[in-house]
Parts: C-alpha cells; sequence; structure tokens
C-alpha cells in the first residue's frame, strides 16, 4: 500500500481539486497496486484499464473547469454482481458469459458518476452473492489481505480486499443479509448498511432487503457516499423518509446520552467466538465512557421462524436471472436453490414475504422503546479459511452450512428488518480484524454515524495495516 492509495476517498478528492496530482496519476496508481497484489488476493475479476483512462481524463478536464463534485476523478472498483452498461457482468458463476451488458446500468452506478468517480474495474464476488465468502468456480477463491490463509468474507469480498490492501481508497457494495459488514469486519473496514429504500435501485430485490453502498476505510467516507446514492426516487415503489441534513454534517456531530443495548453473546444461546464478544464488550465500553447508558439485552437476530421465510425469498430470487444466466452451468448449491424457487408456489412466496414483514414490526419494538442503539458482534466467528465456506456449501446444496449461519447470525436481522446497521473496525484476534456492529432504529442512520465517528476517535483504527506479507502469494 502506498502512501498515496492509504488515502481516503475525501482526502483523495481534495488533492484532485487542489491540483496537487491529476485523476491518471491517481488511476496509475490504484493500477499499479492491483498489478502488484491482485495475483496473491484475486479481488478484481475484470478491467479495462483503456477505457478508465479515458474517464480519468475526462475528470480531469471537469477538475480544471473548476467542477466541485464530491469525489470527481476518483477511481471506484464495481462489484461483478451490478450491471453497467457496456461492461461484462457475471454474478460470479459459469452460467454468465463475458458479453457486454447491454441493458441500463444500476442507479447505484449512475449516481457513483454523478459523484465524479471513476469506474475502474469490477470485484469479485460469489456466484449472485448468495454465500458469506468471496469464491467461486467461475473466478476462484478471494484471500484477505491481513491473512491470505482467511476469506475476507462476502459476498462484497473483492471490495473489501481490494480496499483493505490498498488497491483502492474505497469499492462499491451491496448487501442483503451481511454482505457489505461481514467483509468489512474481516478486512478491518467500515461497513454501512443504510435502511430499507435509502439508496436508489431499479427494482427491489428481497423484498429491499438489499441495498446498495460501498465498504471504506473512515466514517466520513461512508456518510458522504450516502449521501451520493441516496435521496428520493419518484419512481420508485419504496422510499426511505428524508435525512434532516446530508449524512456527512453528522460525522463529529454530538449524539446526546443515548440507551445503548448490548448483545454479547449469540441469539438462542448460540455459541460465539470470544475475540468477536470481546468486540462488542470493548465498543460497549467506549460508548459507556463517552457517556451513554449501556444495558446488556437480547434479541432474536435469528430463528427459524425468520429465516425460513427469507430462505424462500432468496431462492425465489433466482427468476431475476432468468434469460441472462445459463442455469444449467452454475454451481452444485446454486442449482440446488434455483429447483427449488422454481418449485415454490406463489402462494407460498407471498405467505412468507407477509410473514416476514408482520413479524419484523414485533422485531423492531424495542428500538425506541427499551434502547436507541444495538450492539453486536458483526459476526459470530473471526473470518473463517479462505474455500471452507465454498466447500461446506457445495457439499450440501440447498442447505445452510453453520458456518454461513455463525457469520450472518447478527447481520441479516437488519436486512430483514430494514434497519441500518454499520460494522466498525474496533478489535483484532490472532492478526485479523474483528468488527462490531451498530443497529440503528428505523431510518436513523443519522445516529449510527454520530456514534461511528465518535467511536473512531475513541478506539483509533486508521493507522493499522495489512502486513506486508499479505502481498505474498499463499502457501
Amino acid at each position: 500500500m502506498t502512501e498515496l492509495t492509504s488515502r481516503s476517498a475525501l482526502e483523495l478528492a481534495a488533492a484532485l481539486r487542489a491540483r496537487e496530482l491529476t485523476s491518471v496519476e491517481l488511476l496509475d496508481a490504484c493500477l499499479a497496486e492491483v498489478d502488484r497484489l491482485n495475483g496473491s488476493l484475486n479481488a478484481v475479476v475484470w478491467r479495462d484499464d483503456q477505457d478508465a483512462r479515458a474517464q480519468a481524463q475526462v475528470a480531469d478536464k471537469r477538475l480544471a473547469a473548476g467542477e466541485q463534485l464530491p469525489f470527481l476523478g476518483v477511481p471506484l472498483p464495481i462489484k461483478d454482481i451490478t450491471e453497467v452498461h457496456g461492461q461484462p457482468v457475471t454474478y460470479g458463476s459459469r452460467g454468465r458469459d463475458m458479453t457486454p451488458w447491454e441493458g441500463q446500468s444500476e442507479m447505484v452506478v449512475d449516481a457513483f458518476r454523478d459523484a465524479g468517480f471513476v469506474l475502474a474495474c469490477r470485484t469479485n464476488t460469489p456466484e449472485f452473492g448468495h454465500i458469506t465468502a468471496t469464491e467461486n468456480l467461475r473466478w476462484g477463491i478471494t484471500r484477505n489481505p491481513w491473512d491470505p490463509s482467511r476469506t475476507p468474507g462476502g459476498s462484497s469480498g473483492g471490495a473489501a480486499a481490494a480496499t483493505a490492501a490498498g488497491m483502492f481508497a474505497v469499492a462499491h457494495a451491496n448487501d442483503g443479509g451481511g454482505s457489505i459488514r461481514i467483509p468489512a469486519s474481516c478486512c478491518g473496514l467500515v461497513g454501512l448498511k443504510a435502511s430499507r429504500g435509502r439508496t436508489r435501485r431499479l427494482s427491489q430485490s428481497w423484498l429491499g432487503a438489499v441495498v446498495e453502498g460501498a465498504v471504506t476505510r473512515t466514517v466520513a467516507d461512508s456518510a458522504a457516499i450516502l449521501d451520493a446514492i441516496s435521496g428520493f426516487d419518484p419512481y420508485a415503489w419504496y422510499n426511505a423518509p428524508a435525512p434532516e441534513r446530508p449524512f456527512f454534517e453528522e460525522v463529529g456531530a454530538d449524539a446526546g446520552r443515548l440507551r445503548i443495548g448490548l448483545m454479547e453473546g449469540g441469539p438462542g444461546g448460540m455459541p460465539v467466538d470470544p475475540a468477536c464478544s470481546e468486540a462488542a464488550r470493548k465498543t460497549a465500553q467506549a460508548l459507556e465512557e463517552l457517556g451513554h447508558s449501556v444495558e446488556q439485552v437480547e434479541v432474536a437476530t435469528i430463528s427459524e421462524e425468520l429465516i425460513g421465510p427469507f430462505i424462500l425469498l432468496v431462492y425465489g430470487s433466482h427468476g431475476e436471472a432468468i434469460g441472462d444466466v445459463d442455469f444449467a452451468a452454475v454451481e452444485p448449491h446454486t442449482a440446488a436453490e434455483f429447483e427449488q424457487g422454481r418449485a415454490l408456489p406463489a402462494v407460498e412466496y407471498v405467505a412468507a414475504a407477509k410473514h416476514i414483514e408482520r413479524l419484523s414490526r414485533e422485531l423492531m419494538a424495542p428500538w425506541r422503546r427499551d434502547f436507541d442503539v444495538l450492539i453486536t458482534p458483526t459476526m459470530g466467528v473471526p473470518p473463517p479459511p479462505a474455500g471452507a465456506i465454498m466447500e461446506l456449501t457445495h457439499a450440501n446444496p440447498g442447505q445452510p452450512a453453520e458456518l454461513v449461519v455463525a457469520t450472518v447470525a447478527f447481520t441479516a436481522f437488519a436486512n430483514l428488518t430494514g434497519l441500518p446497521a454499520i460494522s466498525l473496525p474496533v478489535h483484532e484476534s490472532d492478526g485479523v480484524p474483528i468488527g462490531a456492529q451498530l443497529i440503528g432504529s428505523p431510518f436513523d442512520e443519522a445516529t449510527l454515524i454520530r456514534l461511528a465517528s465518535a467511536l473512531e476517535e475513541a478506539l483509533p483504527w486508521a493507522g493499522r495495516r495489512p502486513a506486508v506479507s499479505a502481498a505474498q502469494s499463499p502457501a
């Protein structure tokens, strides 16, 4: 990681506006890091340097003309599950070829461009983003820059590995069950999952459980990016209520004295690794020292009553890819999901959706009534071994592996209920990062950002970097 590529996206944008460097120079520095590190990490799966440089040249002209877009000229990779017009999109699957996407770009892509980002390349993802480690039979295993024998998490693991390693300052990510927060925890990054309906999408996936975002190194970058990709969409079926002011203005703002719920153990007695529990306790102690009230609580973040119907919705969602993917060529677990989805009667799908929506009302009731924010471990286990989750999933297609359940035991809850949540890199164990998660009240990203920025000062993580050995090929 060079001095240049270790800076935050906002810092880089400011340097570009000050003409301390050009967008082309910054892009070349990022691509040089991809050249140096990607052979051992496998974070980036596609790139078009000529097109990216053409975008950077345009950005330099706009900068010279005095344009003030928040991220003008900053390079950004896109996750290979998201459509960009003119780029191939494989969804991490052998069932999709490299034909450039001829349809409309996803709305988050347009929002990134409107903010001035230069779209640099595409990052790896598990097939259709359906497992919590970034490994597939199409592009292979992505590895964690802190310890290449471990996974960077998933499904935005390529994005997280590229950001943590210093290939880019930030990377696009999205989250349907923890896919921003899990990689953020594994790779020592900030991972903000917005509320249901907050970020713009052409259509809602998994009842709006899927939201767009990014993995970053700083709370300020996460807040500014959320400002860039959110906002009222008059054609959307669902819109989150507008914030009182830009999210970036919440960074460093006083949160007042809040009631914090702490859940350091697993739901229903599920075992949690001591290092993960310690991350939650460490966060709670820091907030208590900042003047907040902390009480132990227990929330049913995972249960058969909740997860069973959600799995039906996920299996049925393969219908979104019919016509674009050859399902005869997909991985065993995806093939099993697809067949179960095809056999799912419409009446059962509707019943599952209704059940989740009504149950989520009960599950969200403690927020604002009993506490304002809930602290949990981000994951129930440290970053698992690279390849382990794909192996377990292929061995029992259609059945969630115990290790997968441990990785999503605290995160999927926020997607199902639509609550905002953020993972922060507050702890380390055995040389790898361990994150803690804050889950906020309905549509209250503002409070999460205030607390997260306070924790960034109380438990500083900005100076922590993966070891140089992370650039070496794994044994």
